[in-house]
């Protein structure tokens, strides 16, 4: 199994948003705002090259919306998905699989193209099937108020009419499910239904891909929970039971949206579990 990060774009989000109800003097610390209040993020993926599979989790907001769009989200940096892919010597036809960690727009944007004659929507992984599951594509596609504008439907509906779009199990218990592409998944509820954070075993160790159950060093604090989260005490349990088992077995939490730190470890502390080491990537990919 060879692992390659792929930096899908950077963004900035206010950082209000970003840190719920914690007061602004204490998350500055670890994500410094700029003069408009708003902070460094990314939109940092995952490639899994195993055997003749290349499985891509999650893939950036993508390049189809208007300029108005992205003026939301004040792009930075030179990186891009179909770069980033380049880098390693792949193109957007040889990714066999696209797994979803959730549907908003900033983690599935990627996974829709406009055709052509520019009269429509295509898949951009033309030979791809796209991962969820059942109770999280129903909640994607009759959303709620709250998400409705996270959920796109142009990222969303033209997995499903292509016919490229597949569907993980969900375990009935709060368990690890193996999923069919052979890893396991933490479902967990408090961001957005049935979110799947992926649990990758590569050379001894777990690489926990975190989505938005962790977007950055700064939220590891229970408390520090985003104000996009739908059920924020939920997350707040769904942390605790996760990050002490990420303490207790020494994951290695790949950080999706930090745009600083790539992978941290975790330990058992009287304030609770903080921050062991911070990682570089290419440490633990080489």
């Amino acid at each position: 199994m060879n692992l390659y990060p792929i930096n899908a774009g950077n963004f900035k989000l206010d950082g209000g948003a970003m840190f719920g109800v914690v007061p602004k003097s204490l998350w500055q610390r670890t994500n410094p705002a700029d003069a408009n209040n708003m902070i460094d993020l990314t939109a940092r993926c995952l490639l899994i090259e195993e055997g003749n599979r290349l499985i891509l989790i999650d893939n950036g907001m993508g390049n189809k919306q208007s300029d108005k769009f992205y003026g939301y989200y004040h792009p930075w940096g030179d990186y891009s998905l179909s770069s980033s892919l380049k880098s390693y010597g792949f193109h957007e036809d040889d990714i066999t699989d696209v797994f979803m960690t959730h549907l908003h727009f900033d983690h599935c944007g990627g996974s829709i193209k406009r055709n052509k004659d520019n009269t429509g929507f295509e898949p951009a992984f033309k030979n791809a099937n796209f991962w969820s599951n059942k109770d999280h594509w129903k909640w994607a596609t009759q959303p709620n108020r709250r998400e409705k504008a996270s959920f796109l439907k142009e990222n969303i509906m033209p997995m499903e009419e292509s016919g490229q779009l597949k569907f993980t199990d969900i375990p009935e218990l709060d368990t690890l499910e193996n999923s069919k592409l052979g890893f396991d998944i933490f479902f967990a509820n408090g961001h957005t239904d049935k979110q799947m954070i992926p649990l990758i075993k590569y050379k001894g160790k777990t690489i926990a891909f975190m989505a938005d159950l962790l977007p950055t060093v700064g939220h590891l604090p229970l408390p520090f929970v985003m104000g996009y989260d739908t059920r924020p005490l939920l997350t707040l349990n769904e942390k605790e039971i996760f990050l002490n088992r990420a303490a207790d077995n020494n994951y290695y939490l790949f950080l999706e949206h930090d745009a600083h730190n790539e992978i941290i470890t975790v330990k058992h502390t009287e304030k609770g579990v903080r921050l062991k080491n911070t990682y570089t990537t290419e440490d633990i990919f080489k």
